[in-house]
């Protein structure tokens, strides 16, 4: 016997289980199931980074921070005159920001100055196509 067509059987009964559409199990048993769907999902570590990455982005604050970086770097000073937000909130919205990967900060003497990363500057371009 095929074993493509053994695991689309083994798929399928699995799949008789559910209430689902004739449609979406036939086309569920294509791709080996439910377990073939699970086979597709990404490792756990990598959808972890991403919720990270989303997270810093899904401020209002942070977004306004990247937008600036865009332009050029910055040291704190001015982007908290721009942002008007305490330094204790800046500091904090700063470090998401850092923790996701999106800014890097480089001291040079008494100050800090912020720059965007390349993968920050992609995804903002690349979304600020679409609006």
């Amino acid at each position: 016997m095929d074993p493509q067509l053994s695991r689309t059987r083994v798929a399928r009964i699995k799949l008789d289980c559910l209430s689902i559409p004739h449609e979406i199990a036939d086309s569920l048993c294509l791709c080996g199931g439910v377990e073939g769907l699970i086979d597709r999902l990404p490792p756990e570590d990598l959808i972890g980074r991403m919720e990270e990455r989303f997270k810093a982005f899904a401020d209002p604050a942070r977004l306004k921070i990247l937008f600036l970086l865009l332009t050029q770097p910055l040291c704190v000073c001015v982007i908290k005159a721009i942002v008007n937000m305490a330094d204790s909130k800046l500091s904090y919205h700063l470090h998401i920001l850092k923790k996701a990967g999106m800014i890097k900060g480089e001291q040079q003497g008494n100050y800090i100055v912020y720059h965007i990363t390349e993968e920050a500057r992609a995804f903002l371009e690349q979304e600020s196509m679409h609006f």
